[in-house]
């Protein structure tokens, strides 16, 4: 791969206020310097003084890292621990009465949770669970609605050393069988609806239609959380409700410990293409990762309230849901619906209520909020703010303006973090009171984590250039198999070619100040008449155009240039059509050959209402892209917010 060529000029910078540095855990860019100091000199005693001094341990472990079956790395796999004891009941003395959960349900309803109160539900539904049979090792697949039960049902797998592998609520049947014959799952838990934009919608059916489907005969139970009352077909033999089951049940469970390298979870990638990947997750170096990330990129303090909007169907939800905060014993949002209901205001009238003082979202709702009311903020008290954050992909410099300065109000630190489903959490992020920000620069690796751009060859790039983004070196939160499919995981994850290095599968640059940018994955790098563009740059050209709301830009093939670049672009203003279209298209592609250079113009514009995206927010690129060749879409779209978008944007304007 000849360097990715980065055409996106970015001379924006930030520096943490001085008031912001002086309270930081990592206070200015000495002290994050002298950590990654500390981690070069003595890498895996770096990681397992942090393993000791921030984790409760039931057996202390004897040595940091296992090398000898490289990539299946091992951490501290002679302690034993158990993460739900490490999120609970270390807080029990401490801050019982301090609320946990901040519940919101789609109607506004609020609903809170001490520690206390919590650590009783997920003992008493981990008896539950024990009553069913389940077992140390045993597979639960949780398909539930961003909810307390959510949580609950998580941890309490972790407490009992049950494995949880949870569907997001958005996924199809098809997806659920999928991944409970791959898991092997032996119980769902479910609940009969969900809430989401004032509309009911079923999950139990999902369910019974993935059983129904066959090759799930390792289920023997469904457990069901009334959420709606709506009606559910029932099964006597197989299907129980939660409130059934956990009656009469002990509030008290000793916690089940088990080894550091114990599978604390398996979580799917979407599998766009093929059998989905089973990512699977240990115990002790997942739980190290959590925890040091919310220290570190989300300077988390005891007074703080968190909110992360992700799913708990996705890595984020895991990490920055289930466990970093409570692990940290944060108080924490989880909110149940969308951020356009009742009004587009929903996110800061909440932030407002709750006095969020950190907030993790997506560049995808970032600028869907824009586009849906860009002054919004100004007429909510968003002052408890301190920590903005983004999550998901690249985020373009003028949606970072945006929320830096209208969200933030210009005194909030962004925090621009990549990491994957396979990092367990945040590999490279700014940390907010050491690091100057660059709107949409991720910035610099975490203290431990080593990071580089290289080429073909796996030789790191000049300062500058392009490549493959790696890390060198294992880490204790990275995947450690993908679940039953040793082989696929070494060949997905660290090819020959790349020397025993973890390939990301993203592109990304280093600007001269050693600052990391992405600019994409590898299969969405474009090959323009010789020229490699990451699309990422050529959708934050067309962003700042203040005509549009949101850019996705894939390639086609083509007999002159190789590819040629499609945009498929959301207006502020109405979708337009006939002349108005080809004249506002004109525009556009004379705006990006001025902001990047006529190479990276695209040869095509199609307007829609909205982009095609998963429930989650996730734009399905992969669509746009048999779109943009004229194929017939012949892929799943059962996971589509909008499925009908389709049709909009088949046609050129």
């Amino acid at each position: 791969m000849s360097d990715i060529e980065s055409v996106l000029h970015e001379n924006r910078v930030f520096p943490p206020s001085e008031a912001f540095v002086a309270h930081a855990n990592v206070p200015g860019m000495a002290a994050y310097r002298e950590l990654c100091a500390k981690a070069g000199k003595d890498y895996a005693g770096f990681w397992g003084k942090l393993a000791h001094d921030n984790i409760l341990w039931k057996k202390q472990f004897t040595k940091t890292l296992d090398d000898s079956n490289a990539p299946f790395y091992k951490w501290f796999e002679d302690g034993e621990l158990n993460v739900s004891y490490n999120c609970l009941d270390r807080h029990l003395e401490s801050k019982p009465h301090k609320t946990a959960l901040i519940f919101e349900a789609d109607n506004g309803q609020v609903t809170k949770v001490s520690y206390k109160e919590l650590y009783h539900k997920v003992c008493q539904f981990a008896n539950g669970l024990k009553k069913l049979g389940v077992e140390k090792g045993d597979r639960v697949l949780i398909y539930l609605p961003m909810s307390v039960e959510a949580v609950v049902a998580m941890q309490a797998c972790a407490r009992i050393g049950a494995i949880h592998s949870v569907v997001f609520g958005g996924f199809s049947a098809k997806s659920v069988q999928e991944r409970i014959i791959d898991a092997q799952a032996k119980l769902v838990v479910t609940a009969d609806g969900q809430y989401r934009g004032g509309r009911e919608i079923p999950l139990k059916q999902a369910v019974d239609e993935a059983l129904s489907l066959g090759g799930c005969e390792s289920i023997t139970k469904v457990v069901v959380y009334k959420r709606t009352g709506g009606e559910v077909l029932w099964n006597a033999s197989r299907d129980l409700w939660w409130h059934d089951l956990t009656a009469g049940l002990s509030d008290e469970c000793e916690p089940t410990y088990v080894s550091a390298e114990h599978p604390l979870f398996i979580l799917y990638t979407s599998g766009s293409t093929g059998k989905p990947k089973g990512v699977q997750h240990s115990t002790g170096g997942y739980l190290l990762g959590a925890v040091m990330s919310m220290k570190w990129v989300f300077d988390i303090k005891s007074q703080d309230v968190f909110w992360c909007t992700a799913d708990v169907g996705w890595v984020t939800g895991h990490t920055y849901v289930t466990y970093g905060p409570l692990a940290m014993g944060a108080t924490e949002v989880i909110f149940e619906g969308v951020p356009t209901y009742p009004d587009a205001g929903r996110f800061w009238k909440m932030i407002q209520d709750h006095h969020v003082s950190i907030f993790y979202t997506a560049p995808t709702a970032i600028r869907s909020l824009i586009k849906a009311g860009g002054d919004l903020p100004h007429n909510y008290d968003l002052s408890s703010l301190r920590i903005l954050g983004t999550v998901g992909e690249p985020i373009n410099p003028e949606a970072w303006m945006w929320y830096y300065n209208t969200v933030g109000g210009g005194r909030c630190p962004v925090v621009d973090t990549w990491w994957q489903t396979e990092t367990g959490g945040h590999m490279i992020s700014p940390l907010p009171g050491a690091m100057p920000l660059k709107p949409g620069s991720c910035t610099l690796p975490l203290p431990g984590i080593d990071a580089a751009v290289v080429d073909e060859a796996a030789h790191e790039v000049e300062l500058g250039k392009g490549g493959f983004l790696v890390i060198r070196k294992p880490w204790p939160a990275m995947i450690r198999n993908i679940w039953g499919d040793p082989e696929r995981y070494k060949k997905s994850y660290y090819p020959e070619e790349f020397k025993g290095y973890y390939l990301a599968g993203d592109g990304a640059n280093r600007d001269m100040d050693g600052y990391f940018w992405i600019v994409g994955r590898i299969d969405d790098v474009l090959n323009v008449s010789g020229h490699r563009l990451g699309t990422m740059e050529i959708e934050s050209a067309l962003v700042a155009n203040p005509l549009v709301a949101e850019a996705a830009v894939v390639g086609r093939p083509h007999d002159v240039k190789g590819e040629a670049v499609v945009a498929f672009v959301v207006l502020k203003q109405s979708r337009p059509t006939g002349d108005k279209a080809k004249q506002i298209s004109s525009q556009l592609k004379a705006w990006v050959a001025q902001e990047i250079g006529s190479i990276a113009k695209p040869e095509e514009i199609r307007f829609g209402d909205n982009l095609p995206k998963t429930r989650s927010g996730k734009i399905m690129r992969r669509l746009l892209r048999s779109l943009a060749k004229g194929e017939a879409i012949t892929q799943d779209v059962t996971t589509l917010e909008n499925p009908g978008i389709l049709d909009q944007l088949k046609d050129a304007n």
